[in-house]
Parts: structure tokens; C-alpha cells; sequence
């Protein structure tokens, strides 16, 4: 997880990708990202090509493995740009070698402020709500 942090921050596109699986999911803090792999990359690849993705620093983590040692799933807090976020999501063993299956970022929240929050995002969610409805 670090060092797929570090490539993120360095800009290292093949290294940051390249610790992901071929399938892997990507769902950010926008409720309407939920990337495919394919669909990431294109997404992230005009900010790499800036020299300036984007960094997040694990404060906490916590990591978890099944018995068969295939698969584990893991929690973050992180420091970024953005303030603290939470990681978390599914790491799969490939070849020897541990690649991340699915992430999910989220923006922490402090509970006392969740009423404000709401308040700034109610029209997007309610427009994005109707639509996802009619699917």
C-alpha cells in the first residue's frame, strides 16, 4: 500500500498501475466514480502526465488476511490534500506478489459536522438520486 501511495505521489504511472490487478475497481469520494481499471487509467493518466497526481500518506492502517493467504482487506486513515481520508478495499495475491483488487476512497467526516455536509451536497445527491432511480 505504501509504495503504491509513493508512486502516486512521484507521478509513477506504470508503477502505480502496476500494482493493481487487471480487474481491478477504483471508487472515489464522488458518488459518481466507480471506475473499471481501463476507466481509471484515463481518468488519472492527464494528472500523472503533470508530474503531479496526488499524495496520500497512511496515519493508521489495518490489515486483515485469510486463511488461504490469497486474499486480505485493509482500512487507512490518510492524510492528504483533502484533509483525512479513509482507504480501505481488497488486496489479492498475484504471482507472489500482493495487488489491490478494489479501493474505496472517502472523505472522513466528523459526526458534528455531517448536518452541514448535507445541507452542501443535498442538490447534487437528490439530482444524481433521480436519476439513478429511473435506471
Amino acid at each position: 500500500m505504501d509504495a503504491w501511495h509513493r508512486a502516486a505521489a512521484e507521478a509513477d504511472f506504470d508503477g502505480y498501475f502496476g500494482l493493481m490487478t487487471h480487474d481491478a475497481v477504483f471508487i472515489g469520494t464522488d458518488a459518481t466514480e466507480n471506475w473499471q481499471l481501463a476507466e481509471f487509467k484515463e481518468y488519472a493518466k492527464p494528472h500523472f502526465d503533470k508530474g503531479r497526481a496526488w499524495s496520500f500518506t497512511a496515519v493508521e492502517r489495518n490489515v486483515y488476511v485469510d486463511a488461504t493467504e490469497q486474499f486480505a482487506w485493509f482500512n487507512e486513515l490518510l492524510d492528504t490534500q483533502m484533509k483525512l481520508c479513509r482507504g480501505s478495499g481488497v488486496l489479492k495475491m498475484v504471482d507472489g506478489s500482493w495487488k489491490i483488487a478494489h479501493y474505496v476512497l472517502s472523505i472522513a467526516v466528523p459526526n458534528e459536522h455531517v448536518g452541514e455536509l448535507i445541507k452542501i451536497k443535498e442538490a447534487k445527491d437528490t439530482a444524481l438520486l433521480e436519476e439513478l432511480r429511473k435506471n
